[in-house]
């Protein structure tokens, strides 16, 4: 589906057309083309823009449901019933205003600015790390207090590597056969990234990112030996921090029994309670703020668990909502990264591609640690779990996206982007 822009400057969205997908949209001339005016008229998927609502809809929902009973614990006996879906709202207005704005900005601007929004990312990743300046909880430094909210660098992180990695295979497509010309100085980026990422610690962030930039490598078309060996440099990496750190080891192995004794009363015991969420749930639910195991028992119900308390109030049939709503959402961003791809604008389409990893990955992580799939990591669900940053910066995400679809669509009407 399409709509326009017109109008003055801020008159944004101001007639619809007709409906259509990006790829049959005719070339036709513009309004504002035979008088020598500029064009102001920009066509947007629309039926994008109400699943990502509908989304964030569904979440907001969800985190007053699972957050509503919060207060009667010592820990919160100091907040409002309403305290976590209000600030859940003020982030989502934020969202909201940061996602107009993006859309206002050009993708040839963010090609220019990408290496630079990457060191900007890098240095807020280390201002994280000094005491005093980052805020610690449950044992990890990730949070630069600001007041209103706290605001979580490797948020910003994961839309930095997937612009940086979009330019840098631009300007490396030349050399894109040389693993040391190529390949390793984008390694060493990762690899100091996920240094500082591990050092907080955030190991579920580093692993979006890791699948950010070696998606954008494999898509923009490095040799398959040499990525193979960095999958393989990777995964070994990854292997050699669980065996040296006692606490990410205890995690896979209670993940791989959490129904023993010592691990469903420790490191599964989140794991145990989320299961016994989905049991609860069936297939329709209990009825929406019914769920027993935000009663405190599930821990981070409203942040990483939220998934779990869906199944329990909304049932199979609500997950498998929330499945399909993000696959057709990460299929329709590669669709349009195909196609900016196709229209000659390589950066714009494996930006959006490189987003479409980053929700599609992390989705699937959160899911998968939801159901018992894959072992606890601290991974929000994007769109739908609570957290200021995390909503603000993947709505700008996806103001990227539909950006680089409307400059598609343009095109394809004969304008410039």
């Amino acid at each position: 589906m399409s709509a326009n822009l017109g109008g003055s400057p801020g008159g944004f969205w101001s007639r619809l057309t007709r409906r259509g997908d990006a790829a049959d949209v005719p070339v036709r001339s513009w309004t504002g083309l035979s008088s020598g005016t500029p064009p102001r008229w920009v066509g947007f998927d629309e039926m994008l823009a109400w699943v990502i609502a509908g989304l964030i809809a569904l979440g907001l929902v969800m985190v007053y449901s699972a957050s509503i009973q919060l207060p009667d614990s010592p820990k919160y006996s100091n907040y409002a019933a309403t305290h976590f879906m209000s600030r859940h709202v003020l982030s989502i207005a934020l969202a909201v205003i940061a996602a107009c704005v993006t859309l206002a900005i050009p993708m040839r601007t963010w090609e220019r600015w990408a290496p630079w929004l990457f060191v900007a990312a890098l240095l807020l990743l280390i201002l994280v790390l000094i005491p005093g300046i980052g805020k610690v909880v449950n044992r990890s430094r990730r949070w630069i207090p600001l007041g209103v909210m706290n605001f979580q660098p490797s948020e910003l992180v994961k839309l930095a590597m997937a612009m940086y990695a979009a330019s840098y295979m631009m300007r490396k497509m030349d050399v894109k056969e040389s693993f040391t010309r190529a390949v390793l100085p984008m390694a060493i980026a990762l690899g100091v990234v996920g240094l500082l990422l591990l050092a907080e610690p955030d190991m579920g962030a580093f692993m979006v990112v890791a699948i950010i930039s070696m998606g954008i490598l494999f898509l923009g078309g490095v040799n398959g030996r040499v990525f193979a060996i960095m999958i393989g440099v990777l995964v070994s990496a990854l292997v050699l921090v669980i065996t040296i750190s006692p606490e990410k080891r205890g995690r896979i192995f209670a993940f791989l029994d959490p129904w023993s004794k010592d691990n469903a009363d420790g490191k599964a015991y989140q794991l145990t309670h989320s299961l016994i969420a989905f049991g609860r749930g069936e297939y329709f639910g209990q009825g929406l703020g019914q769920s027993l195991e935000k009663l405190h028992y599930l821990p981070e119900a409203h942040t990483d668990f939220l998934l779990a308390i869906i199944g329990e109030e909304l049932g199979l049939a609500g997950v498998l909502v929330v499945i399909v709503a993000f696959f057709w959402m990460v299929r329709r961003i590669f669709v349009i990264g195909r196609q900016a791809v196709a229209l000659d604008r390589v950066f714009s389409g494996l930006t959006a591609q490189g987003i479409g990893l980053w929700m599609g990955g992390q989705a699937f992580i959160n899911m998968g640690v939801n159901l018992g799939v894959l072992p606890t990591k601290g991974l929000t669900l994007p769109l739908l779990s609570y957290g200021g940053s995390a909503i603000i910066l993947t709505c700008v995400a996806l103001a990227v996206v539909l950006r680089i679809d409307m400059e598609n669509r343009q095109i394809l009407r004969g304008g410039r982007p």
